[in-house]
């Protein structure tokens, strides 16, 4: 009694936050038997899996056949669990570096911070899925796996990202799903549209300092489609070329030199922003030492090995601020599951927001053997102290592209602060933890997608409080 699976999603690599749909149909055990379920057993692990081998069964399912015969079975509340945001440096492989320093327990490193490149840590994994019908011979009899009902799923690798509305799916027979090759960074083939897992505008802003990690998905769909190394070429202010280098996406540079046996290797992080550069770029930091690249621009470029160049990225360089505002730089876990990045660098107010829980202290000592009156006693004290630091900032004006990204800022779970590079630390960099990053939630309940048609100038104001209470003694 062969079982079919009637509907699966079309591409083997997606997205978890969809409708992850599986339609099984078994008509001669349907009809022949009674108290059928369809059977799903779900298996999750880091590298592709043989169901028979056993050890990553996460998830059984069962479902009574509907009115058509069928049992349809949606996994995405499962496999959701099964994937997480990458915030730290990986140590898988080689393991990725800050300033030369790699990864370990005792020198750990927010991802954001990362030399060169590296490797997901919890972003990535693969599901497999066997079907079987259960049923029994008679209404009385005992309900069993019925013979030669089991088919199997291919292996699917998912990632941390998901699909809005107005995402589209391709159709193909009774399958559907989102195509990644001709939207992100997904094949080595020569195509100038291909991005990285990102949809912030090819021409981003950053200060000198700032820091940040670029994702990606590589080894996709087949593991000969790579994307081998990042070209980046300097120009200063008046677009003269300064220079450029190449970073190989190699063990050694935190990166993975072939697609391998784990998920970990699909989708990788490139340190792409300054701060990143002046890590370990050298030509980069000589022209930052120079001066001659401040207020200047650079590329960012993929390639493979044997194709064309993918989507051009231009970083422009902010110059320093005339009038003395503090740049605050943001980062929000987009809807790919990597990092975004924005520097507002217009006005910026702090506020401290004080809630006090107070007592009324006796004025004398009355357990002593004789009384006294000390002049720091008695009246209404704070016993406790607990305050919490309001931000506000605002852009410069932006473009509409900058108008319809932001709106993942707002929607975003995670949004942190992160602070720009130090050129004072010194190895082994063992006192990073509370110094680059900063949660922070965003507290902005209305956005206006802003037009030039409508507006003019677009320039917008994003109110955020600090997650950490400030802490104080208790009295």
């Amino acid at each position: 009694m062969a079982t079919l699976i009637n509907q699966k999603p079309l591409y083997d690599t997606l997205p978890v936050g969809q409708q992850i749909i599986f339609t099984v149909f078994n008509l001669s055990a349907v009809q022949n038997n009674f108290n059928v379920k369809y059977v799903a057993e779900v298996h999750v692990d880091n590298s592709a899996i043989d169901i028979d081998a056993g050890g990553h069964l996460v998830a059984t399912f069962k479902t009574t056949p509907n009115n058509a015969g069928v049992g349809i079975f949606d996994l995405r509340s499962l496999l959701e669990s099964y994937v997480s945001s990458d915030n730290l440096g990986s140590s898988i492989g080689d393991g990725s570096q800050y300033k030369g320093v790699t990864y370990s327990l005792s020198t750990p490193h927010p991802i954001h911070l990362i030399d060169k490149f590296a490797r997901s840590n919890n972003s990535t994994r693969y599901f497999r899925v066997k079907f079987t019908v259960e049923g029994s011979s008679t209404a009385t009899a005992p309900v069993a796996q019925i013979a030669n009902s089991a088919v199997y799923s291919i292996n699917y690798l998912f990632f941390n990202g998901v699909l809005q509305r107005n995402d589209y799916l391709t159709l193909t027979g009774s399958d559907y799903g989102y195509n990644l090759a001709q939207n992100l960074l997904y094949t080595a083939n020569s195509d100038s549209a291909a991005k990285f897992l990102s949809n912030a505008p090819t021409t981003q802003y950053a200060n000198i300092n700032d820091y940040g990690a670029i994702g990606f998905l590589n080894f996709l769909p087949e593991s000969s489609d790579k994307i081998n190394y990042i070209t980046l070429r300097y120009y200063d202010s008046s677009g003269n070329p300064l220079g450029s280098e190449t970073v190989n996406q190699l063990n050694a540079n935190g990166g993975a030199s072939g697609a391998g046996s784990i998920s970990n290797n699909r989708l990788l992080y490139f340190g792409g922003f300054p701060g990143n550069l002046q890590n370990t770029a050298t030509t980069f930091k000589s022209l930052v030492t120079a001066g001659t690249i401040q207020g200047g621009y650079y590329t960012i470029q993929a390639n493979s090995t044997s194709s064309g160049s993918q989507q051009l990225y231009t970083i422009n360089l902010n110059c320093p601020n005339s009038k003395g505002f503090e740049s605050v730089r943001l980062c929000w876990l987009n809807q790919w599951g990597v990092w975004d990045y924005y520097t507002f660098t217009m006005k910026s107010v702090r506020t401290t927001s004080t809630n006090r829980t107070t007592y009324t202290q006796m004025s004398g000592s009355w357990n002593e053997s004789r009384y006294s009156i000390d002049g720091f006693k008695g009246g209404k004290k704070n016993f406790r102290v607990n305050s919490t630091e309001k931000i506000r900032v605002n852009t410069d004006f932006v473009t509409e592209a900058d108008a319809v990204w932001f709106e993942e800022l707002v929607n975003s779970q995670q949004v942190y602060i992160i602070n720009g590079y130090d050129s004072a630390e010194t190895p082994p960099y063992n006192t990073m933890t509370n110094k680059y990053v900063e949660p922070v939630l965003i507290t902005t309940s209305s956005y206006i997608r802003k037009t030039i048609a409508n507006d003019k100038l677009i320039q917008y104001t994003f109110e955020m409080d600090r997650n950490k209470t400030q802490q104080t003694q208790t009295s």
